[in-house]
């Protein structure tokens, strides 16, 4: 494996998650060759060999010990793309940061013209956009459904979430962690960070040629899993209050109204309570009001600590 140069050393790493594309490896540098050697940049193409249990690694390995661009990772057991996403992003030594899927139906002549709008419009990222998809019909659908939701949910219009190919700068990918199925939600965890202008790009697509596809129907659940997940920790992670608290006043109130009214018909009206549902139910909010307060509580005590030890960045000091 080559040593990894300084940052200031590389324009441009590309960082391919890869897992039993043993007949994709090849390829697909030939093309990212074509398409980046014009350029007349320095770059940098990073596999990150996700357990795979073909050839893969052993095609990566010969074209590391061919060509200097080309270096690799391999873990020893499959760990996700988000996990290979990450690693790769810690090892990435370039200005900007591209990544794109190793199946060939991610398009490399398509990076000039990404590279070349997230510089001209001052972007921090820039998205591929697969308007014209070569997929089974089982796979675009959930993704329409997926994006949208997606949309609606964050406030993030764009249209293709999930599309491997997109460009980062260097800053962007420093400030963000991927991890579970987070790969989808790249986009969403920059602009979370502070990194709001996102850019779009229609992007050539193309069908598979080598391999199988990888994605299944317990990938669509976790990704919806993993999108009400980041939703919390962004907008509550710092205020575990907000969230709890508000649970436990509607509780609360309304077991308080359920108990007022029974001591009325009680009191007032003397009637029985031993036979009435609603008499435990009235407690029952009461206690759960009780506890999501004392979540909220605890939820605000760790995360007093957790900033003290956490402080932000300061970006400019006067």
């Amino acid at each position: 494996m080559n040593n990894v140069p300084s940052k200031d050393q590389i324009d441009l790493s590309l960082v391919i998650p890869t897992f039993n594309e043993e007949d994709s490896v090849r390829p697909l540098v030939e093309e990212i060759q074509s398409a980046l050697d014009p350029l007349g940049q320095t770059y940098e193409v990073i596999f990150v060999d996700d357990g795979s249990n073909d050839a893969t690694w052993t095609q990566v390995d010969a074209l590391a010990k061919e060509l200097d661009q080309v270096k690799g990772l391999r873990f020893q057991r499959n760990h996700g793309k988000s996990a290979a996403l990450q690693e790769g992003f810690f090892y990435a030594a370039g200005q900007y940061i591209v990544t794109l899927d190793a199946d060939l139906q991610d398009d490399p002549a398509e990076i000039p013209h990404m590279l070349h709008q997230l510089q001209e419009e001052k972007l921090d990222l820039v998205s591929g956009w697969k308007k014209k998809r070569h997929d089974p019909v089982s796979k675009t659908i959930p993704s329409k459904l997926f994006n949208g939701v997606t949309r609606l949910l964050t406030g993030i219009h764009l249209h293709d979430f999930n599309c491997g190919l997109k460009i980062y700068r260097r800053e962007v990918i420093d400030a963000i962690i991927v991890y579970g199925e987070m790969h989808r939600y790249v986009p969403v965890l920059a602009h979370n960070a502070g990194f709001k202008k996102i850019g779009e790009r229609v992007v050539n697509h193309r069908p598979r040629v080598h391999g199988s596809t990888k994605f299944g129907a317990s990938r669509f659940i976790n990704g919806f899993l993993d999108l009400l997940t980041l939703l919390f920790m962004s907008r509550y992670t710092a205020r575990p209050m907000h969230f709890f608290g508000a649970i436990g006043i509607v509780s609360i109130l309304i077991g308080a109204v359920i108990n007022l009214y029974l001591a009325f018909i009680k009191l007032a009206l003397g009637q029985s309570l031993q036979d009435r549902p609603l008499l435990f139910l009235g407690f029952l909010l009461l206690v759960v009001g009780a506890q999501f307060f004392s979540i909220g509580f605890i939820g605000e005590m760790i995360n007093k600590g957790f900033v003290r030890k956490n402080r932000p960045a300061i970006r400019e000091r006067r």
